[in-house]
Order: C-alpha cells, then sequence, then structure tokens
C-alpha cells in the first residue's frame, strides 16, 4: 500500500515537532512537506528548529532536510501533498483562514487547533467515541464547494482523560461532573528551560480551558441534524484548569453523577474493557488496551503513567465514594500525544478508513 502524502503545518512548534516524529516512520502517511513562519522558511528542517528541539527522540532523518515553507506557500504546498495536519500557533481567525483555503484548494485538514471546533458542519473527533461524526464531511464539502477539500479537527487535550472514562459509563446516564485538570507545561509550548516561572509554583488559570473542558464533550456526545451538529443538553460539567510544573501529562480530578448509580465493582470492569468504537479497531495509533484502572492508592501518576498505550491510553485510577455526587476519581492522559498530535493522527487514520482521506 502506497503512503498518503502529509504536509506539517506549523512545524516547528513543539506540537509540530510531536506530528513529525509520529509521521516520520507511519505505517500509512508519510510526511513530505514543513510549514511555518517566515522567520523558518527557506531554512532545512533541521536547521529551523536548531535549538529548540524538544523530542526525545533525535530528528526524524527522513524529515531533517526537507526545506521549510511558508504556511501560506498553499499552492507549492498542496500540489504536494494528499492532506495537511495543522499546529499553528496563531490567532484563531488567521488558523481559520489558512484552513479553509487548504479546504478550498481540495486538500483535506486535519488540525489540533481550536478555530474550527465550533464551526457547525466541522467534525471534532475522538474516534473511539464519535467516529460517525465524520458523516458530516459531505455536508461541509457542499458548503465550500468542493469534492474532496474539508477541515476535521480533533478536541481539546484537557478533555481526553475524562471523556472516555465517561463514555465507558454512558448507559447508567451520567447527569453532572465536576472536572479539575492539572495541565503540564508542554500543553503551552513550553519546556522547564523555556518557562522557569513554573518552577514550584502553581497557576491556577489557562485561558480559554475551562469553557473547552466543559463545552467541547457537549459536541462530541451530539448529534447531526439538517447538516450540523448539535450538541448534547447533558452531562452539566463544571471544570477548573490548573497549570502545573510537569513536562507532560494531564491528570484530571473528576466527580460525577448518574441517573442509576452502577457498582463499583462494574465501573472498573467497563473501564478495564471499554475499547469505544468498532470503527477505530486496528488503525495503527489505537491503544489497547484503551482505558486501564489501577489499583494502588497513589495511581496513576503522571511521569510513570502517561505513557501507556505508546501515550495514546488513558490510566484511571482512586475510584471513592463521593459525599455529594455518586462517584470521584482520577484520570491520566499524555497531551502532546493523545491529547494533541496523535489523537490528530489517529483521526486521520480513521479518516482514511471512511474513505475520506485518498490519494490525489
Amino acid at each position: 500500500m502506497s503512503k498518503l502524502k502529509v504536509g506539517v503545518l506549523g512545524a516547528t512548534g513543539m506540537v509540530g515537532q510531536r506530528f513529525v516524529t509520529i509521521l516520520a516512520d507511519h505505517p500509512w502517511f508519510e510526511p513530505v512537506e514543513v510549514a511555518a513562519s517566515p522567520r523558518s522558511a527557506g531554512k532545512s528542517y533541521r536547521d529551523a528548529v536548531d535549538g529548540r528541539w524538544t523530542q526525545a527522540s533525535d530528528i526524524p532523518e527522513n524529515v531533517a532536510d526537507l526545506i521549510v515553507r511558508k504556511v501560506t506557500d498553499y499552492d507549492e504546498i498542496v500540489d504536494n501533498v494528499d492532506f495537511v495536519v495543522c499546529a499553528l500557533d496563531m490567532e484563531k481567525d488567521e488558523i481559520r483562514t489558512i484552513e479553509d483555503t487548504y479546504a478550498l484548494k481540495e486538500t483535506p485538514v486535519v488540525s489540533n487547533n481550536s478555530a474550527h471546533r465550533w464551526t457547525a458542519d466541522v467534525p471534532m473527533i475522538i474516534p473511539e467515541i464519535n467516529p460517525d461524526h465524520a458523516d458530516i464531511i459531505p455536508a461541509q464539502r457542499k458548503r465550500l464547494g468542493t469534492s474532496r477539500g474539508f477541515v476535521s479537527v480533533k478536541p481539546n487535550c484537557s478533555i481526553q482523560p475524562y471523556v472516555p472514562a465517561f463514555q465507558a459509563l454512558w448507559d447508567f446516564g451520567p447527569t453532572r461532573a465536576a472536572v479539575c485538570t492539572y495541565q503540564a507545561i508542554s500543553g503551552a509550548g513550553k519546556t522547564p528551560k523555556t518557562w522557569p516561572e513554573m518552577e514550584d509554583n502553581v497557576i491556577p488559570y489557562i485561558g480559554g480551558e475551562e469553557e473547552k473542558s466543559m463545552e467541547e464533550p457537549l459536541k462530541i456526545w451530539g448529534h447531526i441534524e439538517n447538516g450540523e451538529i448539535v450538541k448534547a443538553d447533558s452531562p452539566v460539567i463544571s471544570a477548573q484548569c490548573i497549570r502545573v510544573p510537569v513536562t507532560d501529562g494531564h491528570m484530571a480530578a473528576t466527580s460525577i453523577s448518574f441517573e442509576k448509580k452502577p457498582p463499583r465493582d462494574e465501573v472498573i470492569a467497563r473501564w478495564n474493557s471499554f475499547q469505544g468504537s468498532k470503527k477505530a479497531e486496528g488503525l495503527p495509533s489505537a491503544p489497547t488496551p484503551f482505558l486501564a484502572y489501577r489499583e494502588e492508592d497513589d495511581r496513576p501518576q503522571t511521569r510513570l503513567d502517561r505513557d501507556f498505550g505508546n501515550g495514546m491510553g488513558v490510566t484511571i485510577g482512586r475510584l471513592r465514594d463521593d459525599n455529594i455526587f455518586d462517584y470521584k476519581f482520577v484520570a491520566l492522559s499524555h497531551n502532546t500525544v493523545r491529547g494533541a498530535a496523535g489523537g490528530a493522527v489517529l483521526l486521520a487514520e480513521l479518516l482514511k478508513a471512511q474513505g475520506y482521506l485518498e490519494a490525489k
């Protein structure tokens, strides 16, 4: 099987680098274009990231010598790729314009950005949970006037630990939840070296994150109606988002109530057996298992458990009765893998499997 050719927009940033490392030896996709700001354009990728490479592995050799283009070099990029992934760090209006332009030039966009998450006909997908939202793509193409171009997005990194945990218990009727996320500095594109203010510090504010944490799950649990995705009414979620001095990994301390409270043993059994939609089974990046419950009192821990399932799995622990809600628990996921580039690559795999991503 020949690989689909991919362009990485925002390739020099932290999430862009993660895209590059994941795609470099992917069985279905091949990175052939890297694009960034005019500051990096014209340099080899190796030179463009010199001194700011944040990944544990070396720069992939099959990408290192690619010449960085400007993200607005539309014609040059679309002539050479089958689709693009997006990790741009720009104003939302600018990102929206760039993503729309690629789609209008018949090049599908799989985005990590939030610019299009609330566009009514843009699917926002966790492949194990709402793969059928890809069914909105024909309506979006009709609006855009395209035959193959469209925009798709993955949801925010903050919701990745607890939304799958809720989904595994969906038939018990989750009604309301309170979530406090403890989010790594890589979520801001930073490292300990580039953000010394975070040492010995906790910041109880991440701009826009609480709104995303409360609202984005409702679009994921929504339904398609008249060419739009209509968000769900419940569960009602209250969220607080806190930046903590760890490199990678978002932890969510969660309390939840149900229409019918399930037995504790049943909750754990559901989590340990949950794989989600069969449409995600067998995709190269899909973890098996997806969720795992740890019985130890002090797990999950960020450093020990964030790489579970190659960073694509979710680890859960500390399930207890709650005095206000039915239960409380802690869940953890890797924010730049499952929560960012890895989740977007998994989405691209799903779209390819469903026939929405094809060679030009």
